[in-house]
């Protein structure tokens, strides 16, 4: 079993990450969304190693982090007119960027597919590996596959403890969802995965309405598979519902609830509240469902919000967390 350190990111932490990644090893380390696990991204083995330590299935591709769009031209051999209007209103920052691969980026990375999903990262701790490797990394979220995103470095310990040699610990993500995808090779963007940059941010940029994915859009991280489930049951409890203190199975042993709403009309064995809008809830909704599991909750019940803005990645994270 690998032996797991947790470093602050530091000029020698950061030194010792980079010898890890061109030795064909993972890092993790955080960004201003969730948490990731990094390779070198122009490495196939480094990326199967990937794969493996989380248990991701292998027709899910990874995202690559770049430092910026000469980084970006290693791993995309076109940038389109509408990638650079998005890239220059959210880069850097957490939004994902579909395009066309290189031919330096191997198939494991992009799961045998023509496409590669790109972003440059705003945490200061991801900008500062990626310039001090010099290279691309290839990083989904720092979390056992189907598990809730890890938003700490004590999230991405529990679920990698022996799987990695060395987690970055720059404190709690500031976004607490994963990036915004959005496929940018025609003239209109289309949003593959939502996140806290909404539809209506991504068509103002873009200066065109989004458009629908179609049948044959291409695969996108994080969208195949159930995600984002702690170990016990979700159910998912409109607002209204939570404050009339209409859900009779909180009375039971082993359930628990996570709520926005001022004050629960029910009092459940285990509870937590996220207070504030849909951007708060969306910032610790990870770290809830993860609080409740280690709290032995076995049946989770969850407030949900309204459908729009940033409420509907909060949604569809959720719909993912509680299906079976």
């Amino acid at each position: 079993m690998i032996r797991t350190r947790v470093r602050r990111p530091d000029r020698n932490s950061l030194a010792d990450a980079a010898a890890i990644l061109r030795a064909g090893g993972l890092v993790a380390f955080p960004t201003e969304t969730v948490y990731g696990l990094g390779a070198r991204a122009f490495d196939a083995a480094a990326a199967r190693r990937v794969y493996a330590a989380k248990g991701r299935p292998s027709d899910n591709p990874l995202i690559v982090h770049v430092d910026g769009p000469e980084m970006l031209d290693r791993v995309s051999r076109r940038v389109t007119p509408l990638a650079r209007r998005l890239m220059d209103a959210f880069w850097p920052g957490p939004l994902t960027l579909v395009l066309e691969k290189s031919a330096a980026v191997p198939a494991a990375v992009v799961a045998g597919g023509r496409t590669v999903a790109v972003r440059c990262p705003s945490h200061p701790a991801a900008r500062a590996l990626l310039r001090v490797l010099g290279e691309p990394v290839a990083a989904p979220s720092a979390n056992r596959s189907g598990r809730p995103s890890p938003t700490t470095a004590a999230h991405v310990l529990r679920d990698l403890k022996g799987r990695v040699p060395l987690i970055l610990d720059g404190g709690p993500c500031a976004g607490g969802l994963e990036s915004t995808i959005v496929d940018a090779r025609g003239r209109r963007p289309v949003v593959l995965r939502r996140g806290t940059l909404t539809d209506e941010a991504i068509a103002r940029a873009a200066g065109v309405p989004v458009a629908e994915p179609g049948r044959r859009a291409p695969a996108a991280p994080g969208t195949r598979h159930r995600h984002y489930a702690p170990s016990c049951r979700v159910i998912l409890t409109p607002a209204a519902l939570v404050r009339r203190g209409g859900l009779a199975g909180l009375a039971a042993p082993g359930t628990g609830l996570v709520h926005r709403s001022p004050r629960a009309g029910a009092k459940p064995r285990w509870s937590l509240r996220v207070p504030g809008g849909a951007a708060a809830y969306a910032r610790g909704l990870f770290a809830a469902l993860r609080a409740a599991e280690a709290a032995g909750v076995e049946t989770l019940y969850v407030e949900t919000v309204p459908d729009r803005g940033v409420g509907r990645a909060v949604m569809d994270r959720l719909r993912r967390a509680a299906s079976r």
